[in-house]
């Protein structure tokens, strides 16, 4: 339950102030005075504190002042009849979340309080996240706390002090040359090169070249003697992303070299011996490829040795939160901003996306949400539109099986829509201008909606005061 702080110095404001948070569901504490309201502080952890800025004694900004030092995720409201730029100014210099003049509505305090409480419990939770990704201290960047990612870093530490080739596997943008990387890195090849190659990315002309490298009038066009990739990972690491495009021609030479660790450039008659250590990988499935002759079956043998399965994102979404703040974390210290979390329902965006691209369509999914975000907190607005339409659809409808006999669309379309307008009402206690803010739709469509569907504002908040109504 969250825990509120009422300071002011006159009685009847800070009981009306402490019933009216109490009926919200808040545990309400009062203090008469600064000298108070500091005790308090001192015995108890408060989410919000909410003060008169003028008092006998300590006045708000020293109460303030006295919070942040204690604790300086605790959110501070003031209360003031005298209110001024300059001390708004000052407040917030502080560490004031906001100010609020008296005489108030009661809707807009509750919504200050809720805004305050939303912010202080999203600091706490992205504390805990850059606190869990210190304390990983990996440099090959792996991030998450599922357990399907842990058996993947538990057999990565049991196979890098070895020789033995590691076979990597999993969908396009999961991570594989990371969890490459983390084997080398875990290695006592840790300080020799780690060469990454994309094999679907060379032109099959010039991938032999590209891997054993040729000597000066090899071929046209070899005007000079080249190293070979092989030959730069000696003493390391040689990475072959995408194995599954290698051609056939090549996985013979490839058999050779891995069985004897030596390479022949192109034009070349000589030999010479090659120390490395080799991890491929693919997110194709080799063995089927096998069956159907598109694979050396000896050379998959010869590869999958120890195979490492990067599960897909979707099937372990509570490292989403984890990845976002990482991502979150790179891409404001690129681009110089401040981006401190993400806002709930966007966070509910994440966690429900499919993720068909994986880790890395999380990451662009941050780094455009960064780029475009005005504020301090990763709101819906930032996200791509696919994902707040489809995003917001599932959530609600969930995946709806049709029966034999049909169904009413049109009762259940009406359902919903009673069900959303309902469901956002309570959360603004009946304001009718926030709940239609929060759907997405103008003042006169809500009224139009509460007269089709009959409900009645008063029934759903009979005490709130204020407010378009």
């Amino acid at each position: 339950m969250s825990r509120v702080l009422v300071v002011d110095d006159e009685r009847s404001m800070r009981e009306f102030v402490s019933i009216l948070l109490g009926k919200q569901g808040y545990s309400v504490d009062m203090a008469e005075n600064g000298d108070v309201a500091m005790r308090r502080i001192d015995e108890a952890s408060y989410d919000v504190v909410l003060t008169d800025l003028k008092m006998p004694g300590p006045s708000g900004l020293d109460v303030l002042e006295y919070v942040k030092r204690r604790e300086p995720s605790t959110q501070v409201l003031l209360m003031t009849a005298y209110a001024s730029a300059d001390t708004a100014l000052q407040a917030m210099k502080q560490g004031a979340r906001d100010y609020i003049t008296k005489p108030f509505k009661v809707d807009e305090l509750v919504v200050q309080v809720e805004k305050a409480l939303e912010v202080r419990r999203l600091e706490k939770e992205n504390f805990y996240l850059r606190e869990e990704l210190a304390s990983r201290g990996t440099s090959s960047e792996i991030v998450g706390r599922s357990s399907a990612l842990k058996r993947v870093l538990d057999m990565v530490s049991r196979v890098a002090p070895t020789r033995t080739t590691v076979l990597v596997t999993g969908e396009s943008g999961t991570g594989k040359e990371l969890v490459a990387r983390a084997v080398h890195q875990q290695s006592d090849r840790a300080t020799g090169p780690f060469v990454p190659v994309n094999c679907g990315a060379i032109p099959e002309t010039l991938i032999e070249s590209e891997l054993f490298g040729h000597v000066r009038g090899a071929f046209t066009g070899a005007q000079s003697d080249k190293t070979g990739l092989f030959a730069e990972a000696d003493g390391g690491t040689i990475f072959l992303d995408e194995i599954g495009e290698l051609p056939m021609s090549m996985q013979v030479r490839l058999l050779r070299v891995l069985q004897e660790r030596r390479i022949k450039p192109v034009g070349q008659s000589r030999e010479r011996e090659v120390d490395f250590r080799m991890v491929a990988a693919t997110n194709r499935d080799l063995k089927d490829m096998v069956s159907r002759g598109e694979f050396r079956e000896d050379l998959y043998y010869r590869l999958n040795v120890i195979q490492l399965v990067i599960p897909p994102l979707r099937e372990r979404r509570e490292d989403v939160p984890l990845l976002v703040q990482h991502f979150i974390e790179k891409y404001s210290r690129d681009m110089g901003k401040s981006i401190r979390g993400v806002a709930r329902d966007a966070m509910d965006l994440m966690l429900n996306h499919p993720y068909d691209g994986n880790v890395r369509e999380l990451e662009n999914i941050v780094e455009r949400a960064v780029t475009l975000e005005p504020g301090d907190m990763i709101t819906v607005e930032s996200l791509p539109h696919h994902m707040q339409t489809s995003g917001e659809l599932t959530k609600w409808t969930g995946d709806i099986e049709i029966p034999e006999s049909g169904v009413d669309l049109d009762q259940i379309v009406e359902n919903l829509e009673r069900n959303l307008m309902m469901k956002a009402l309570r959360r603004t206690g009946g304001v009718r201008k926030e709940a239609a803010r929060l759907l997405g739709i103008s003042f006169r469509s809500m009224r139009y909606r509460l007269d089709k569907y009959g409900i009645d504002v008063d029934e759903i908040d009979e005490g709130a005061e204020g407010g378009d109504r």
